[in-house]
């Protein structure tokens, strides 16, 4: 099983439409998937196409993490009913979703004890249904966050070509360092993604040649441009794989290519 975090320390970069794009390519390759809603707005839930179900979001799994059942407490994406291309003799594709909620914000804080950031992990451990679990963060690196990077082998960073969001991932990465010398020395950066990139903008231009010169090789391709019917898509709760256009086409085959490169190792 791999696990993989989404992060940014900067809200607003599109980390949540990554998360959902990486999803929906897992779910056209056939994999079984667990999406792990760590953020308490939920928007991956949502866009995932699942309700709020009361006691069996994630933050109470979280509470009661040494009798938690991830598995059996997840919801199945309504992607997975659109997705019968996917499914081969091995059985229907499967794409479940751990569903976050505003109770998740408990955990929200700087100061969780190293038996508080293992819960996560805990829970993950038990179960043996997923292949890869994507955990969407939240735009910070309080508790949840650091809860995340525990239970994960890898960390994608999402920034947008933009002065405060490549700052910002400057930072991250130096907090990921430490917090891998210090909690969890197995752990590796999957890189960076520049998300929502406009080759019209010079400005954008310039940050993402920044990006380039900072971040070296952690800079991974492919670069994901700004999606004109993105919104959309997400606010129609479907898999850009299950999207009709030469836009959407183009996006999956995007994603395809990220999710291949942060889980071949």
């Amino acid at each position: 099983m791999q696990v993989v975090s989404i992060s940014s320390l900067k809200g607003g970069v599109g980390k949540t439409s990554v998360t959902l794009g990486l999803a929906s390519a897992a779910l056209a390759a056939g994999i079984p998937t667990l999406v792990v809603d760590l953020d308490p707005h939920a928007d991956a839930s949502t866009g995932l196409g699942v309700e709020p179900n009361g006691e069996n979001d994630i933050g109470h799994l979280l509470k009661n993490a040494r009798r938690a059942d991830i598995a059996a407490a997840a919801v199945s994406s309504p992607w997975t009913s659109r997705a019968s291309a996917a499914e081969d003799a091995t059985g229907p594709a499967v794409l479940d979703v751990a569903v976050g909620g505003a109770f998740s914000g408990i955990y929200d804080r700087p100061d969780l004890k190293l038996r508080n950031l293992r819960r996560l992990q805990t829970i993950l451990a038990r179960q043996d249904r997923y292949e890869l679990v994507l955990i969407d963060c939240p735009p910070s690196l309080n508790g949840l966050t650091r809860m995340a990077w525990t239970a994960s082998q890898r960390v994608l960073l999402v920034a947008e070509p933009s002065l405060f969001s490549v700052a910002g991932t400057e930072r991250t990465l130096r907090a990921l360092e430490l917090f891998r010398q210090e909690f969890v020395p197995g752990l590796q950066t999957a890189g960076v993604v520049a998300n929502r990139f406009r080759d019209s903008s010079s400005e954008q231009r310039f940050r993402l040649d920044e990006m380039r010169t900072m971040f070296g090789s952690s800079l991974i391709s492919p670069v994901l441009p700004d999606q004109a019917n993105w919104q959309q898509i997400q606010g129609a709760a479907y898999a850009v794989h299950q999207w009709p256009g030469d836009a959407a086409r183009q996006a999956a085959a995007r994603f395809d290519e990220l999710l291949r490169g942060i889980t071949a190792h």
